[in-house]
């Protein structure tokens, strides 16, 4: 009886379970199960994951400190990956789960909705959606809760949600109406209120409208119970008024933060103290209260992951009062802090490119300037502008060196021999010097490692060099050599100072740089000082020195011969070593002027350039620039450049310009050339041929004449061929040996034009041209044909024909319709043309391949393309 009684209360209960699992029947027990086992089974378990995705995503997101932070942290799309990295698998989960209840658990009867948890699905699957930056589908749920649940306590939240998915489609126009409207309702307060004001925050800092935002922000400030987002708002609003430029007011945001403590991330805490930094003049502030509170941050230990920060602030500090050498030094130290933030290593760069440049040590501003290229986003709006200036910063170094170089040459050359050998002996004796430097240096670290290695101690321990002149002192930190406790260790090991190799190798050339080589024998000490004395006569008096320790060397570069071998002999080498180095003075000048406003550093240039005898070509130009830099500066010298231009090139453009009085602009613009470029650029080549020829004869003997001469040969080459642009280059490489664009058109010469040579009638092709040959100037045959052409294709609707009108020669153009795959179809597309009622083409045309036609047109064969039809 008892089993009977079992089975039927458990069939009774399973058929109420059965009844309570349908979606179909709305009661209490159905409504309730749903809701229960959505609420507590599969929401709970969506809710857990998306939570676990928004920590991850927080905890591997990197805030941009130098930007304004976003209210809201994102993770990564998929192609901004690294290969190393993967999407978050919490956010599917939690879609999946959202996903399910809705599928299981939804409980629609004619038309509403039963089960109260369904709005939470929603409102889950929408933000599972919306990390995952499919936006379109997060509107979608976002706006189907506002549809179906407007009563819902989740209404604000997918509200908030919406806009903030209109945000990231950049509808923030749209999204601050819709968040306005939100706010008028008086019930709002807590988490809504703040949620939407930070939302709202985020809208406006889009649209720069940074005001409103600092408004809204504030609210979400003090709306807020999250510690974390309190931090993080009060940061944002101290950078938003750092941006509007009130000091006073984000000094104190910033100090808010820093007065949080530990509710504050450490992130949040140093970053305020360095904005807050950036609030004060460093010229007006205490230096020793400054220095000592960044000096104990340093210390702290809890601020290790930040030392890049904090010593890139002393270096800013430093900096600002022209403590340079102490600026280098810190900001060298945050770059060697290992750091993330790669803004920060660049800006490092950045600052010691300047002070170089501001040194005008170019060569070490180019070096620093490079390093921050690699370090900066190619994105950032600092990119392009030091792109432009280490361009410039390159041609500087390149004509610095070519300079340097061809001087220094040029100098030796001038010597005599005996000069030329003692000029290299003082150059042995200190390459030899850096040499035993260098072997004391590596004989102290295997000594240093045999000895870590006989105590047991892994650390690398070095010794101090002792060593005479600033010289020697530079090369000895130059090598790291500056543990003074290490010499006790060391001689723990061997106290007796002849058996330590380093320390007998180091006092060896002690001794020989205090004495010189001397023999042994009595007296010693006189005889070095009688040699040393000797040696000081030779010297001025341009007497070879006493070959006393001639000998064979085992390294050739330690001998006199080696170099002077090396030197150029010939006339014409030194001849044109003297023009490069001249070319290269006045395009430094060029580049100080124009490109980098250094005016006093071209003025030196340009006058530089007059004093080695320059080409005539250069004289000229160089008159005229050096007039300009004076004319504002100094009316004397101005003047006399100008004299010097009206009296010894009366006829010249520049004598034109300074006796009608032209601007400035019209002789250092280029306007004729320029105007000339554009016109052929935009398909004038016919208007430009006719002016070419004469504005070349204009400025012959000008240096740019260069430039027109190769714009001549482009001209050319466009409507005669490639013989005459072939002709043309020549022209310029034989007239501008020494100049860029001989340089580029013997590239040319030799790269290009051999390729275009080699082209022939008959090679394979893809496509077909159909080309109708106009004369030209014929206007009504060319738009009465161009405009039936332009219809057919229109009609056709094929995006693969293309049409174009091409200049062919001076007389003839070329109208063509482009892409045909076969000739047939090509053929085909002539006679449809010919006998369409809507057409009626009575003009000739050719099918050409489109390989053929590149001949035509490089070598200008369409006669004979023609008569082999």
């Amino acid at each position: 009886m008892k089993t009977k009684k079992t089975k039927h209360i458990l069939l009774v209960l399973g058929v109420a379970l059965f009844w309570a699992c349908s979606t179909r029947k709305d009661s209490f027990v159905n409504r309730n199960f749903h809701a229960v086992t959505t609420e507590y089974n599969v929401l709970f378990n969506g809710d857990q994951a998306l939570t676990k995705g928004v920590a991850d995503v927080n905890a591997s997101f990197i805030d941009d400190f130098w930007e304004i932070l976003p209210v809201e942290r994102m993770q990564l799309k998929e192609e901004e990956l690294n290969p190393s990295q993967s999407k978050n698998p919490s956010f599917e989960r939690a879609e999946t789960k959202a996903t399910k209840a809705i599928q299981k658990h939804s409980m629609n009867i004619s038309g509403y909705e039963k089960n109260p948890q369904i709005d939470e699905a929603y409102l889950m699957l929408g933000k599972a959606r919306y990390y995952e930056h499919r936006y379109f589908p997060a509107m979608e749920a976002f706006n189907y809760i506002l549809y179906k649940y407007p009563n819902s306590n989740n209404a604000y939240q997918a509200k908030v949600w919406r806009e903030k998915v209109n945000i990231r489609l950049e509808n923030e126009k749209l999204a601050i109406k819709n968040l306005k409207k939100s706010l008028k309702d008086t019930k709002l307060k807590g988490k809504d209120l703040s949620d939407i004001n930070a939302v709202l925050t985020e809208a406006y800092v889009k649209i720069n409208a940074l005001d409103s935002a600092v408004a809204t922000i504030k609210i979400a400030k003090n709306e807020t119970k999250v510690k974390e987002e309190r931090a993080r708002y009060t940061f944002i609003l101290g950078q938003l008024y750092e941006k509007l430029n009130y000091k006073d007011s984000a000094y104190a945001a910033f100090q808010e933060v820093i007065d949080m403590k530990r509710k504050s991330p450490k992130s949040y805490t140093l970053f305020s103290h360095f904005k807050q930094a950036a609030q004060l003049d460093y010229t007006k502030t205490d230096t020793l209260v400054f220095l000592k509170k960044w000096d104990k941050m340093i210390e702290d230990i809890e601020n290790k992951s930040y030392l890049d920060l904090l010593y890139h602030q002393k270096a800013l500090f430093y900096d600002a009062n022209k403590q340079f050498k102490q600026a280098v030094k810190f900001y060298t130290k945050s770059v060697k802090s290992f750091s993330n933030d790669k803004y920060l290593a660049a800006s490092n760069y950045r600052n010691i490119s300047t002070i170089y440049y501001n040194q005008h040590n170019f060569h070490l501003a180019k070096k620093y300037l490079d390093s921050t290229m690699i370090h900066l986003n190619v994105k950032h709006k600092e990119y392009r502008p030091l792109v432009s200036k280490l361009n410039v910063l390159k041609e500087v170094v390149k004509y610095q060196d070519i300079i340097k170089n061809a001087d220094s040459i040029l100098s030796i050359s001038e010597m005599t021999d005996i000069e030329q050998k003692n000029y290299f002996r003082k150059y042995i004796v200190e390459l030899k010097y850096k040499d035993s430097l260098k072997a004391i240096v590596n004989a102290q670290k295997d000594a240093l490692k045999n000895t870590s290695n006989i105590n047991g101690d892994d650390k690398a321990m070095q010794l101090p060099i002792m060593m005479d002149g600033d010289k020697s002192t530079a090369l000895a930190n130059k090598a790291n050599l500056t543990s003074s406790n290490s010499v006790s260790s060391f001689n723990n090991q061997s106290s007796f100072y002849f058996y330590n190799a380093a320390v007998v190798a180091q006092g060896k050339l002690t001794f020989q740089k205090k004495w010189g080589n001397i023999s042994l024998a009595d007296n010693w000490k006189f005889s070095a000082k009688v040699d040393a004395t000797q040696n000081n006569i030779n010297s001025n008096d341009e007497v070879e020195q006493p070959e006393t320790v001639e000998k064979e060397e085992s390294n050739p570069a330690y001998t006199t011969q080696f170099y002077i071998d090396k030197l150029p002999k010939e006339a014409k080498q030194l001849a044109d070593m003297r023009i490069d180095a001249n070319d290269a003075r006045f395009k430094l000048g060029e580049l100080f002027k124009e490109s980098l406003k250094e005016n006093e550093l071209a003025t030196m240039s340009f006058e530089d350039v007059l004093t080695h005898k320059p080409e005539s070509k250069l004289i000229l130009p160089t008159y005229y620039n050096l007039y300009l830099l004076y004319r504002d500066v100094h009316a004397e010298k101005a003047n006399f450049y100008k004299q010097k231009i009206l009296t010894d090139y009366p006829n010249s453009r520049y004598a034109s310009i300074l006796s009608n009085g032209a601007s400035f602009s019209e002789a250092t613009a280029d306007s004729e050339f320029n105007i000339l470029y554009k016109m052929m650029k935009d398909g004038k080549i016919r208007e430009a041929y006719n002016e070419v020829g004469a504005l070349v004869k204009k400025y012959d003997g000008d240096e740019l004449n260069a430039k027109f001469d190769v714009l001549k040969a482009q001209i050319d080459g466009r409507l005669l061929g490639i013989n005459a642009y072939k002709s043309g280059l020549e022209k310029v490489v034989k007239d501008y040996p020494k100049g860029e664009e001989s340089k580029r058109a013997a590239e040319i010469l030799a790269n290009d034009i051999p390729k275009v040579e080699a082209m022939n009638f008959g090679m394979p092709s893809k496509t077909f041209n159909l080309v109708f040959v106009t004369p030209y100037p014929n206007e009504v045959t060319y738009k009465d044909l161009w405009s039936k052409l332009t219809k057919y294709l229109k009609d056709a609707g094929n995006s693969d024909y293309s049409l174009s009108n091409d200049i062919y020669d001076l007389k003839t153009n070329c109208i063509v319709i482009h892409g045909f795959i076969t000739e047939e179809l090509a053929s085909a597309t002539y006679e449809y043309l010919k006998l369409e009622k809507d057409y009626k083409i009575k003009d000739r045309a050719y099918i050409i391949s489109n390989e053929d036609y590149k001949v035509i047109q490089a070598k200008k064969k369409l006669e004979e393309f023609i008569s082999k039809k």
